[in-house]
């Protein structure tokens, strides 16, 4: 870190994330060049930076190629094959993400042993890092979920107040990062997803694939996704360091799975050879599915909690046992726009799952529902992604599908042809609102007493809303709405 005195040093993308970056480099003395593609940002900036500029991903990449900087940190927003990474790869300058400043920075402070708990995987990230924070705070341990979720990793190390951190990890972040050495780790799964920003699949896994590297105690795999096993077979971890999988069946040695309505753990207690131990049951997870019983939760909210509790389990920090996965279990409130039922009425249950932003999150969310019970509101920023699997999979479980985004024809075409005679509503181009108050008064239309009505786009929001955040929130408030007017005996259409 006292090679960063005096360093020049360019840092592109200045959201939170950002700024915080360029706060905690000049604070380090080093000389900061900022970049971003938004004029209000780069204006917005009140840290003391030697040089600022707004322009394009090209214009940057040119200034980039002209300057004599040494190191770059850039936003997790700056696509892998894009001009910028480009550049500064062609020009010898070292990349480093956010998380790998912040790692290093935590290995240079008065607490350079304050274990990172990692987790990445194209689904089920945040449900998991906010189950693992959740059991580590139950141990008595100050863990905040932080990452792609939360405050910036590096505002908490520079806070110093941590005992350890619970790290979602995005392939974004993990593609420029070098060093990070985490306690634990874990890929949950691996499906398509953010292909245009890597440039293909295989580059996709292999930037998930980073979680592992140097992993210290426990690299955790899902059983059920073969792509995660050999991950970890290939990793390059620190020596010791004990390979868990996590598994929805009952659990062979060296794994952690279910037993009717227990989570047990064969892989980490000294008794493992001959025998199981309890660490949680389904009833700690029973509030987190619809009506709170635990014969309806869904199979991914059990595999997060596994993951969860061996990434717990595994890290070796000697307050964390089955009391405190069990606890921390039963604590834990998802976040926002993740299965939340938002409401019901006239017997229809409306859910805003718009964080479900790629095909095999969408799956997931819709796979459990009951058959022909779903009314399905789906499409958006395809991501480069195809939907001829997704919706043979979830066929059997809808009514029928409300379709949003700019342009729909890869949702179209897969509909087409997987169920050719699924009842297909489309709803026109137009401002956020008018989009979602649109796809309710459809979804309304189709439900009848029974169904879920589900917002799971399997796309991204950027082509007609903000965020997913946004997109869920009209939806909540439009669903609402409608509910309302039942229970008042106006139908809405007056």
């Amino acid at each position: 870190m006292n090679e960063l005195a005096g360093a020049r040093v360019g840092v592109v993308g200045l959201g939170k994330t950002g700024a915080a970056v360029v706060d905690a480099l000049t604070t380090l003395g080093a000389e900061v060049h900022a970049y971003d593609g938004r004029a209000e940002a780069v204006e917005a900036l009140t840290a003391p930076v030697a040089s600022r500029m707004a322009g394009s991903p090209e214009d940057i990449a040119a200034a980039l190629v002209a300057s004599d900087l040494r190191l770059l940190v850039v936003s997790p927003g700056v696509p892998a094959t894009g001009p910028i990474l480009t550049a500064a790869q062609a020009s010898g300058i070292e990349t480093w993400s956010e998380i790998e400043l912040a790692w290093r920075l935590q290995r240079a402070s008065a607490r350079p042993d304050v274990p990172w708990l990692a987790v990445t995987g194209t689904d089920g990230k945040t449900t998991t890092v906010g189950m693992l924070s959740a059991i580590l705070t139950a141990a008595g341990l100050a863990a905040p979920a932080v990452g792609n979720i939360g405050d910036p990793v590096i505002s908490t190390v520079l806070a110093g107040k941590a005992d350890a951190l619970a790290v979602e990890l995005s392939s974004f972040q993990l593609h420029t990062t070098r060093t990070l050495s985490p306690a634990s780790a874990a890929c949950l799964n691996v499906a398509a997803d953010h292909l245009d920003w890597h440039g293909g699949p295989e580059a996709y896994a292999a930037d998930k694939a980073r979680v592992y590297a140097r992993a210290q105690r426990t690299a955790v795999y899902n059983c059920q996704d073969e792509a995660t096993r050999a991950m970890v077979a290939d990793a390059d971890v620190v020596e010791g360091c004990l390979a868990v999988g996590f598994t929805l069946g009952a659990p062979a040695l060296g794994q952690v799975g279910r037993v009717e309505g227990l989570l047990v753990d064969r892989a980490l207690h000294p008794a493992r050879h001959g025998e199981g131990r309890e660490i949680a049951t389904l009833d700690d997870l029973a509030h987190l599915a619809p009506g709170g019983s635990a014969d309806r939760l869904p199979a991914h909210i059990i595999a997060d909690a596994l993951a969860a509790a061996t990434l717990a389990l595994g890290a070796g920090l000697p307050t964390v046992g089955p009391e405190a996965v069990a606890a921390g279990l039963r604590a834990f409130a998802p976040g926002a726009h993740r299965i939340l039922t938002v409401a019901q009425a006239g017997g229809v249950d409306w859910v805003d799952d718009s964080k479900a932003t790629n095909p095999h999150s969408a799956q997931a969310a819709l796979a459990g529902l009951p058959a022909g019970t779903g009314v399905w509101i789906a499409g958006g920023d395809t991501k480069g992604a195809t939907f001829h699997e997704l919706v043979r999979a979830v066929a059997p479980a809808l009514r029928g599908v409300v379709l949003i985004g700019r342009d729909q024809s890869a949702m179209s075409e897969a509909l087409a042809a997987q169920a050719p005679g699924l009842p297909v509503t489309r709803v026109p181009d137009g401002a956020p609102r008018e989009v979602i108050d649109g796809a309710v008064a459809a979804s309304a239309a189709m439900a009848r007493p029974g169904d879920t009505v589900m917002l799971a786009p399997a796309c991204a929001s950027w082509d007609q809303f903000t965020s997913y955040a946004e997109r869920g929130d009209l939806f909540a408030d439009a669903a609402r709405h409608h509910a309302a007017s039942l229970e008042s005996g106006d139908d809405g259409r007056s």
